[in-house]
């Protein structure tokens, strides 16, 4: 009997021990997907920070082409008026609204484009017009 209990505290052991294996493997691998994970990350917002730094640029360089025949202020306020549209329209296409006709206007014939509403979905379904049949139990011989 003591043999069987010294067995069962030999099993305990190895299983407290997998169990610290598997969290320590389980632990390591997390942190190694989190570092590449963060590493991606950090390289995506420094894309977007060039890439914006870079769109300031194309702007200054507009409004600086503009300014060769315009007053400096006409020049910016132009500038703005143009990114201002430009925002707003990939805005529209990010979030096209149900309620505003086509993103892409009227079509040739005058009308819009968009579809028309799908018909609204009852939220329960309709009552039968008369009551359902009760089957009548058969005469059993006997």
């Amino acid at each position: 009997m003591e043999r069987l209990d010294h067995l069962e505290h030999l099993d305990k052991h190895l299983v407290d021990e997998l169990a610290q294996v598997a969290r320590e493997t389980v632990r390591d691998e997390l942190r190694e997907q989190t570092r590449r994970q963060r590493r991606t990350a950090l390289l995506y917002a420094a894309s977007g920070a060039v890439a914006l730094y870079a769109g300031a640029a194309v702007a200054l360089a507009a409004g600086l082409a503009l300014a060769i025949g315009l007053p400096g202020w006409a020049a910016a306020l132009i500038t703005a008026a143009v990114l201002g549209a430009a925002a707003y329209a990939l805005r529209r296409a990010a979030r096209p609204s149900a309620h505003s006709p086509s993103v892409h206007g009227p079509s040739a014939h005058g009308r819009s484009s968009a579809r028309p509403p799908a018909p609204s979905v009852p939220p329960v379904p309709p009552m039968p017009q008369s009551p359902p049949a009760v089957p009548r139990p058969r005469d059993e011989e006997s």
